[in-house]
């Protein structure tokens, strides 16, 4: 804790400054060069007020001519909507899910209903997030690098022809503010109910001719709101620190390098399961308030992990990384080079069965690292016919897990034991993409992509403390394919573009490894395609008070992955990665940005999607489980799940209205309210009844004092103003069924400081 604070302290003495602050002054050379003249405190006045007092202009002016259907979002509002961690983007975009696995810092994503749970994090995820261009292979590796950011964008769909890796779902782009060439330096304090804080700095500024550093970093502590009935301990407090280094050189007027490192340590408690159906023994389930949660550990268990017989379900979490950015201008084309190396080493204590008996008691540690290298060649007159780009992407990585289980209190196994295993994958990929303008506004695009994929999975070993010891042979995969796009878009009217596009995209296969009992548990599943049609339109009927974004997709896929069931005899049905032989889903997406009248400003996005199985075999889980409650036996009961719905939320809401209201000539107030939904949602292969989440509205609002100065700001918020009871995510243990509750209401402030 010491340790922590000195370092932040450290960046605080610098002044270093809130992601707010960093946004406005560090990202535009024409405000850089304002800056740098001799008036350069009413020039910063100036260009605040046009994102404060005045701002009337819709962002991202020059995207509204690009043929996608991508949502992008100012830093502003992000620390708005209070997107502090990468789950919270789900409240910002469209048809777009993230859920904590068993309330870990382990996600998955889900986007136009594209994605699956992959609870040992071992596979490509289905979408895959972005850090300045660099893709991170695990979706933990993201974890406690949401601070001093620029902007962020949502791309729905097959991804890769463009840039990085190949993707079935699409991917979360985030880019971090860069190093300033004049000196801007601030802090940040947010302060909100059950003692949550969380504190951001930064410092930016010139070291020698052409050369810049920023410094940024972010501490989180508190909020932990779920308490134990039995002994009334307190749980889910954060605690962790992370810090971020950039240095820019310009050693011409053509050249950039940017080397980048981060750092983060996450001790932080995690959210605990409550059980909402018991599927094996006749205990019955803890009755408890909404804010309660039942944990235990045994010392037995803590002692065989090695940790303190006082842990709490919580991480033990480090990441570092650095990558290195290399752009030259040659004249007729700009050539870009990415290196990256990414680490992440963690340990992970769950209560799975939410029960104070030792049932699922889980502690994972995870060490991996992933190399990537990115070469492309693009053209560089944004303003020529002709727009291409080509290149190359490789990744490298490397993970070992260990799972240790206590099923000490569950009858049907009753001991402690640990599965293990190790990874090793490495994949290449070449890619190409051009457009070109004709007359008449209408623009051809293609692109295409090949990638090859090769990985194994080694050294899987599976131990009973006291008893028997399986070790199983090493299994491994390749896959090889093409993906692609083609389109044309039409630019109809100067406020007005519509387009089409088809494309093909691919992710490879992988294994799953959890809990394995039986060779044919690792066997590989295979990769997934898919044919998406995309028809979307941008349009600015009203420039300055109406925008209107829409998209509609349909995705025909083959060998979609996704979670079923497989049942291991005299032990129980397990969930397994698979493949489905034929699958579809369909839907549209939205964005409306109103200006109606002075003062009033509105956001509001709309996701709706369907989808189901067409050629799925599987085992039915809820009738096998019915068919063991009524009668002690484990027997697989095997559906055809063709025409069953695809489970995933149909219809998701977001939005936001504010009051943008000059106080006096250097003084103006934000206030109003935001607002998202989440349809219902499926935790097995066809679910009803508890084996679905059920639908939930969240309502918050905040008012927010800004300064023509733009040297402070000053917040009040609420978030989940109603105080609902609501569930973010769902699973099974080895007995019961639970949900992951979402956070009660919250009430807090936020002051930020800006030179």
């Amino acid at each position: 804790m010491s340790f922590r604070r000195v370092l932040f302290l450290g960046v605080s003495l610098l002044s270093a400054s809130s992601a707010l602050a960093a946004t406005r002054p560090a990202q535009h050379p024409k405000k850089e060069q304002r800056h740098s003249a001799p008036k350069s405190l009413e020039a910063h006045a100036d260009e605040t007020i046009k994102v404060s007092v005045k701002r009337t202009d819709f962002a991202f002016q020059s995207a509204q001519k690009q043929p996608d259907a991508d949502t992008r979002l100012t830093a502003e509002r992000l620390i708005e909507r209070g997107v502090v961690t990468l789950r919270d983007i789900e409240r910002v975009a469209p048809n777009l899910t993230i859920q904590s696995i068993n309330g870990t810092a382990s996600t998955n994503f889900y986007l136009r209903g594209v994605g699956f749970n992959d609870f040992t994090q071992n596979n490509i995820p289905t979408v895959l997030t972005y850090f300045d261009d660099v893709p991170f292979a695990f979706s933990t590796m993201a974890s406690g690098l949401m601070f001093d950011l620029a902007d962020a964008t949502v791309t729905p769909g097959p991804v890769g022809t463009m840039h990085g890796q190949s993707d079935t779902g699409g991917e979360v782009r985030f880019r971090t503010a860069d190093p300033t060439s004049t000196w801007h330096y601030g802090a940040s304090e947010d302060i909100a109910s059950y003692a949550r804080s969380r504190s951001e700095a930064y410092v930016s500024g010139p070291l020698a001719k052409g050369l810049d550093f920023r410094l940024s970093g972010q501490t989180r502590q508190g909020g932990g709101w779920q308490t134990n009935p039995l002994t009334g301990a307190h749980l889910g407090d954060a605690d962790s620190w992370a810090l971020r280094g950039k240095l820019r050189w310009r050693p011409d007027s053509r050249t950039t390098i940017m080397l980048s490192g981060h750092f983060v340590q996450d001790n932080s408690e995690v959210v605990t399961s409550v059980p909402v159906d018991r599927l094996i023994g006749s205990q019955g389930l803890p009755s408890l308030g909404r804010q309660q949660a039942e944990w235990s550990l045994r010392p037995q268990f803590a002692d065989l992990i090695g940790r303190p017989r006082s842990l709490k379900p919580s991480e033990h979490n480090q990441f570092w990384g650095f990558d290195l950015h290399i752009d030259r201008d040659l004249g007729f084309a700009k050539i870009t080079s990415i290196s990256a190396f990414e680490t992440e080493r963690q340990g992970e204590y769950t209560d799975q069965d939410g029960t104070a008996a030792s049932e699922a008691d889980t502690y994972r540690t995870i060490s991996a690292n992933a190399f990537t290298q990115e070469l492309r060649l693009s053209s560089s007159d944004p303003s020529s016919r002709l727009q291409w780009v080509i290149g190359a992407f490789y990744q490298r990585s490397r993970m070992k897990q260990r799972f240790m289980f206590d099923y000490t209190d569950y009858s049907a196994r009753g001991y402690m034991m640990s599965t293990n295993f190790g990874m090793n994958q490495e994949s290449t990929s070449e890619f190409g993409h051009i457009s070109y303008r004709l007359p008449h506004n209408i623009t051809l695009f293609g692109g295409i992509l090949h990638e090859i994929d090769d990985r194994s999975l080694t050294g899987l070993k599976s131990e009973i403390f006291g008893g028997a010891t399986h070790i199983f042979q090493p299994e491994s995969t390749a896959s090889a394919q093409f993906a692609g796009q083609v389109g044309v878009s039409w630019q109809m009217l100067p406020s007005t573009m519509v387009y089409y596009k088809l494309s093909k995209g691919f992710k490879p296969g992988g294994f799953s490894a959890n809990n394995t009992q039986i060779q044919a548990q690792l066997d590989p599943f295979g990769p997934e395609t898919v044919l998406t049609h995309e028809v979307g339109f941008k349009s600015d009927p009203i420039p300055g008070k109406l925008r209107l974004n829409g998209a509609a997709f349909y995705n025909d896929f083959h060998g979609q992955q996704v979670v079923g069931t497989v049942m291991i005899p005299n032990y129980g049905p397990l969930s397994e990665i698979t493949n489905v032989p034929k699958s579809e889903s369909w839907g549209f997406e939205g964005t409306v940005e109103m200006h109606p009248v002075r003062h009033i400003f509105v956001t509001q996005n709309i996701g709706w999607q369907r989808g189901n199985y067409q050629d799925f075999p599987n085992v039915n889980r809820a009738a096998t489980n019915a068919y063991y409650a009524k009668t002690g036996v484990w027997k697989a009961i095997n559906s055809d799940f063709a025409g069953v719905d695809n489970g995933q939320p149909k219809l998701t809401l977001n939005g936001q209205a504010e009051w943008r209201q000059a106080l006096t000539d250097k003084l103006g107030l934000d206030i109003g309210p935001d607002w998202s939904y989440r349809g219902s949602q499926a935790i097995a292969v066809g679910g009803t009844g508890f084996y679905r989440l059920p639908p939930y509205f969240l309502l918050g609002a905040h008012a927010t004092l800004r300064p023509a100065s733009g040297h402070w700001e000053a917040t009040v918020y609420a978030s989940n103003i109603l105080n609902r009871q609501y569930f973010e995510s769902g699973g099974m243990a080895t007995t019961t069924y639970f949900y992951i509750p979402g956070t009660p209401r919250f009430i807090g402030g936020r002051i930020s400081s800006n030179f």
